[in-house]
């Protein structure tokens, strides 16, 4: 008789992608059974890997999705989400969602309708009911149409009894724990926090790039990383980034404003940078026309083309009525305008991750940028260059854009951080050479 451990073994081969070696706990390799495995899927054919794919730092795996509407296709592959797919790293410190200042911290009296924490774009994770967003975000594609399909819970929780890897569940969580009859809610939740386990772990947030080594190298020494500035930056040579980066790190954190929103100060038990606020800002983002969502059947978009990505707003004005776990009430429906347009801060970890150079990544929530020279060439002039009438703007010498379509919400933009920082070129292209070292090996 085949032994349970190598059973389990040969489950992980077949299910999981090559990922740098790292030694998993029994919860983390259960997970990653979970992440990598296709059969979970309505249809079977599509994992949480195919959306979260390690080769390019946990998010859209498709090249050619990328340079176009940026939603991977479901498992029925004619239908497709409306959002790009965040990166799945670094994922696991995000609080729940919350108002700053209600939970402590000192964040002071002017962040009260300021939202920290969640998880998706828009904050629907919100941790709400088992105190874990990642874990409550892990539970959401399996039950959703346009991507993995399956119609319910139960459906879910069998398809893992037939893996072989069910065993392994229970290994893990206890005899009965994978109840598809009884505790299907509760098997349910274990399987969230199964893959949150995995995603969590030294696999998946490695904290191994060139600047974390750089990091360490800084620790102890003066001035911190979090001080550098254009008066001071040449005191960090010789700890591991080049002249270039260094000067990119410096602009990162002076006259580019990034850190502002991509906080460059460890945060939540992390002894490295997470390079996010946790927060959601409006970033005058214009639509990508080219999402397939706006031709999805009415079913799942009413409005067709008209519809709007309204971010955090659209989710809080569906939070009348909401309570936490422990009965609070969860209703922020008054705050609903305040946040329209708003989206979740991603981490910049891995954000230039990619198999190869000629690999496109999609950026922003709605994937309408293609590289990394489009988002800065955006944060540097968006409040300088006019409204284009096109959504394909012409191009000047550099190949920047001349013009930038409207934002997809009018409202409610950040016009501080953003939008007229008067980057050169030169200090541009610093910028992004320092973004490049926050990929991990």
């Amino acid at each position: 008789m085949i032994s349970k451990l190598v059973l389990a073994t040969l489950s992980l081969m077949l299910v999981a992608a090559p990922v740098a070696a790292v030694e998993l706990s029994p919860l983390e390799s259960l997970g990653k059974n979970l992440f990598f495995d296709k059969s979970l899927s309505n249809p079977p054919g599509q994992s949480c890997a195919d959306c979260h794919s390690p080769e390019t730092g946990w998010t859209g795996s498709d090249s050619e999705v990328n340079a176009a509407g940026a939603a991977i296709p479901g498992a029925v592959h004619t239908r497709a989400g409306n959002r790009k797919p965040p990166t799945a790293a670094y994922a696991g410190y995000n609080p729940v969602l919350h108002k700053a200042g209600s939970m402590g911290g000192g964040m002071g009296g002017n962040m009260q309708d300021v939202f920290v924490g969640g998880m998706f774009w828009d904050g629907r994770a919100s941790g709400w009911v088992m105190g874990d967003p990642l874990a409550e975000q892990a539970m959401g594609p399996f039950l959703n149409p346009l991507e993995q399909n399956n119609p319910n819970a139960k459906h879910v929780c069998l398809n893992v009894l037939r893996t072989g890897y069910a065993t392994q569940f229970e290994e893990v969580w206890g005899a009965g724990s994978l109840d598809c009859v009884k505790d299907v809610d509760g098997t349910y939740q274990r399987i969230g926090r199964s893959i949150a386990a995995y995603e969590r772990s030294a696999e998946v947030s490695a904290f191994n790039s060139k600047f974390d080594a750089f990091w360490k190298n800084s620790e102890g020494k003066m001035p911190p990383v979090p001080m550098i500035n254009m008066t001071n930056w040449t005191r960090f040579k010789n700890r591991g980034l080049t002249d270039m980066e260094l000067q990119g790190l410096m602009i990162f954190n002076t006259k580019g404003k990034c850190s502002t929103c991509h906080f460059l100060q460890p945060m939540n038990g992390s002894r490295f940078p997470l390079f996010t606020d946790f927060r959601y800002h409006n970033l005058g983002v214009p639509a990508n026309p080219e999402n397939p969502y706006y031709d999805m059947p009415r079913q799942w978009n009413p409005k067709g083309e008209k519809w709007v990505d309204q971010g955090l707003g659209g989710f809080l004005a569906k939070t009348a009525g909401m309570t936490a776990s422990a009965g609070a009430s969860m209703d922020y429906s008054a705050l609903a305008d305040k946040n329209m347009g708003k989206q979740k801060t991603p981490t910049l970890r891995n954000v230039d991750k990619r198999p190869s150079p000629e690999f496109v990544k999609a950026f922003g929530h709605n994937g309408h940028f293609k590289s990394l020279q489009e988002v800065v060439h955006f944060y540097n002039l968006r409040d300088v260059l006019p409204i284009c009438d096109t959504p394909n703007p012409p191009k000047d010498a550099m190949g920047g854009a001349t013009c930038f379509p409207a934002p997809e919400v009018a409202e409610n933009i950040n016009r501080t951080d953003m939008g007229n920082l008067g980057l050169t070129p030169q200090e541009g292209m610093a910028l992004i050479q320092f973004l490049k070292t926050l990929t991990d090996l």
